[in-house]
């Protein structure tokens, strides 16, 4: 078992990772001092393959239960849902001492923990993510937010978990596409912040993409160390940890100007980062010989790494321009210096990001 500290005063959390441990959560639980109510939210999927499980783990434990699923899909991450789990939350008369449990991937965690985060003016919450993109990214940090119409992640809260459970196990089930789709994420935090960490995913890539137990325990563990150290010095994104949101600005909007239904999120988000390390190299700050690795590594975990051509350029501008990053107009990208190494540049003309787009990128 790996226990990894996410260091926030009186708001610190532990990320747990092991394997096999699904069924043990409910006992966990009761290190806490939460009620006897619990709100279990997944959706009909993740439910279907895990939920039993843990549902079962919570009841042995003592506690009530209160079962919330909403629909698969980025489409239905929206104030509607968050609705939907406040109404079952009154039904089942869960107070403010009780908890919500998280049960699932990104699209789950983000509406769960933004209803805890609302819902009496807060309840306490817990992560147990099921696919790789949560296991690495999403649950951990306390972002929690639904999207709108005209932006991805628009309307939301900085809300921390009291803990996340990362079962491993759960990997096995999960489709392939979404699992290369959280790869994208931990290729991000090499090229970030750890070079070493980079060179691991370009040198094992045949055991990660096998699914080896060791590869997949270090992925996820140095995952979590990278974020967890970053949030730890900045929880609400005022400085460094706006580093996290590496090649996110282009992707966030590819994925609103293509309505969240042709690209899962590490998709848009490995696109976006080869567009920013081309902007990069395009302002003088990443040697070409850097730019090429970082395409090479995308993909080769079978992630997509240009824009194409049916998606119009306009488009994605107009969805960046609503990034919720934007001030007064003005975009702002994560760009790398070198593998290992980024930082944080605004006012770029819209003809700069035209011309990387217009070189296939």
């Amino acid at each position: 078992m790996q226990k990894i500290r996410v260091d926030l005063g009186d708001r610190s959390y532990n990320i747990v990772i092991d394997a096999g441990r699904l069924g043990e959560i409910g006992k966990n639980l009761l290190k806490f001092e939460f009620s006897r109510k619990i709100c279990l939210v997944s959706n009909p999927t993740v439910f279907g393959l895990h939920g039993e499980t843990v549902a079962r783990s919570i009841r042995d434990a003592g506690f009530e239960l209160a079962r919330i699923l909403i629909p698969d899909g980025e489409g239905f991450k929206s104030l509607s849902s968050v609705e939907e789990i406040y109404t079952d939350m009154l039904k089942a008369r869960l107070d403010r001492k009780a908890v919500v449990v998280a049960l699932g991937g990104g699209v789950i965690g983000d509406i769960a923990g933004f209803a805890a985060s609302t819902y009496m003016r807060g309840v306490d919450f817990v992560q147990v993510p099921t696919t790789l993109l949560a296991q690495v990214d999403s649950s951990v940090g306390g972002k929690t937010g639904v999207n709108h119409p005209l932006g991805k992640n628009m309307i939301g809260s900085f809300w921390q978990p009291r803990l996340v459970w990362i079962d491993t196990e759960t990997l096995k089930t999960l489709p392939q596409r979404e699992f290369l789709s959280g790869i994208a994420e931990v290729i991000k935090y090499g090229v970030i912040w750890d070079e070493e960490f980079f060179r691991f995913l370009e040198e094992h890539s045949r055991e990660v993409l096998a699914h080896d137990p060791e590869a997949l325990e270090r992925v996820i563990r140095r995952s979590c160390e990278i974020k967890a150290e970053v949030v730890s010095k900045d929880e609400r994104e005022s400085g460094l940890r706006a580093i996290l949101n590496y090649g996110h600005t282009i992707g966030h909007a590819l994925e609103t100007a293509t309505g969240y239904a042709r690209y899962l999120h590490g998709e848009g988000v490995a696109i976006g980062m080869y567009a920013e390390a081309r902007l990069g190299q395009q302002a003088g700050l990443l040697e070409a010989g850097q730019t090429a690795r970082i395409r090479a590594l995308i993909e080769l975990y079978g992630l997509p790494s240009s824009l194409p051509e049916d998606i119009s350029f306009d488009a994605v501008l107009s969805a960046m321009q609503l990034d919720k990053k934007a001030v007064a107009g003005n975009l702002k990208f994560v760009l790398p210096e070198r593998i290992g190494a980024v930082t944080i540049k605004g006012g770029l003309s819209a003809e700069e990001i035209r011309r990387v787009f217009a070189a296939n990128c």
